[in-house]
């Protein structure tokens, strides 16, 4: 009942007024500039911010080739959803083959070289202490034997790094996830200078946006979103995702991850938040904006974005008095909430404002006034 007290006042008062102030078009100063106007609204609003951002995979994973050769296959289809251990590309094998057949050839021949040793060793050992042989055959036996244990040790490294390259060959998915467009064809010559870009898969099942927030931004996230304990504003899913059509994405997303410090070249921070994606609406690499409630602003006084003069960084609004007349009054605007600004100070509850033809007047200029129509003053966001 106040508030529609306070309502009905304030257009008894805006009436009064515009009466007042030029009504009476045949009695109104000649000069007089027309003009539209409405009491300011005032009212409790979620003060509401938001910051360009871009969605990625929940993890994206780069698929490169490790060793060199010809893609002699593409076993996935791009854009397709892919399994851990699915094969996606296959190198030629050939050459990897046929290091590993001359590597397993020489761990055998190292093997053979070590019986060898062994058994000289195990043969002078009792010879020497009959006193049959010399000590210094022994000890080159001994040595002899410990060579053909390095040189096996050596051969079944190098056994273990062709079959290593061997099964680079085949080229496997390291996730679950979403398979890109393939970055080379059939036939092309990869891992050549280095690791080639095969594709990417990326786990869209949950999806990472990441947004960059500016300092005083960060601390009234912290105490809106955070708790007292944290440094960091995570806890539940309150962020909303705006996508770019303007529709709101139907799940709340949270904050995971704060960057350690600011940007001193940017004074910005990066965040990064998860969005659930059960029907895999989002994609990585999609544009949006992030929004977050960081406070309700009680009593607020708003007025029509268009009522607002800015310039060089001022603003400033027009004030209908009750002689007629307008001031041009500086105010400071705050947030934004729908198409209405909140004004953290220069107006009061009772102002009436111009929100039509605020460039045509001055403060001082005479005025022929007009109410404003219900469905031009603010509107809730």
């Amino acid at each position: 009942m106040a508030a529609m007290d306070r309502a009905l006042a304030v257009g008894c008062a805006v009436t009064l007024v515009v009466a007042a102030c030029g009504g009476d078009g045949a009695k109104a100063t000649p000069n007089a500039v027309d003009v539209t106007v409405a009491p300011v609204q005032v009212r409790d609003v979620p003060i509401v911010v938001e910051w360009a951002a871009q969605t990625f995979g929940g993890n994206d994973v780069e698929i490169r080739a490790r060793v060199k050769g010809f893609l002699t296959q593409k076993a996935y289809r791009e854009g397709s959803q892919v399994k851990r251990g699915d094969l996606l590309f296959q190198i030629d094998p050939q050459e990897y083959q046929s290091a590993m057949a001359q590597a397993r050839a020489t761990v055998n021949e190292a093997q053979a070289g070590l019986s060898k040793a062994n058994a000289d060793v195990a043969r002078l050992r009792p010879l020497v202490e009959r006193n049959a042989v010399s000590r210094q055959d022994l000890d080159h036996a001994v040595a002899a034997q410990q060579g053909a244990e390095g040189q096996v040790a050596a051969a079944r490294a190098a056994m273990n790094t062709a079959q290593l390259n061997l099964g680079y060959t085949k080229i496997t998915s390291p996730i679950n996830g979403l398979a890109g467009v393939a970055q080379a064809d059939v036939g092309s010559l990869v891992g050549s200078p280095g690791p080639t870009l095969l594709t990417v898969v990326s786990q869209v099942d949950t999806v990472k946006v990441k947004f960059r927030i500016s300092e005083r931004e960060y601390l009234l996230l912290v105490r809106a979103l955070g708790d007292s304990g944290r440094a960091t504003p995570r806890g539940e899913a309150r962020l909303e995702l705006v996508l770019s059509d303007g529709s709101v994405y139907d799940h709340k997303g949270r904050v995971v991850t704060v960057d350690r410090n600011i940007d001193p070249a940017t004074g910005t921070l990066g965040i990064e938040a998860l969005f659930p994606n059960p029907s895999s609406l989002l994609r990585p690499g999609q544009f949006g904006r992030v929004r977050a409630p960081v406070t309700t602003r009680t009593n607020a006084i708003l007025v029509p974005q268009r009522a607002v003069r800015e310039m060089q960084g001022t603003f400033s609004v027009g004030v209908l008095k009750p002689d007629s007349t307008v001031e041009v009054r500086p105010v400071k605007a705050g947030a934004r909430v729908g198409s209405d600004w909140v004004v953290d100070s220069g107006l009061v509850a009772s102002d009436v404002i111009v929100v039509e033809g605020m460039q045509k007047v001055r403060t001082g200029v005479k005025v022929r006034a007009a109410p404003a129509a219900a469905d031009t003053t603010s509107k809730r966001p």
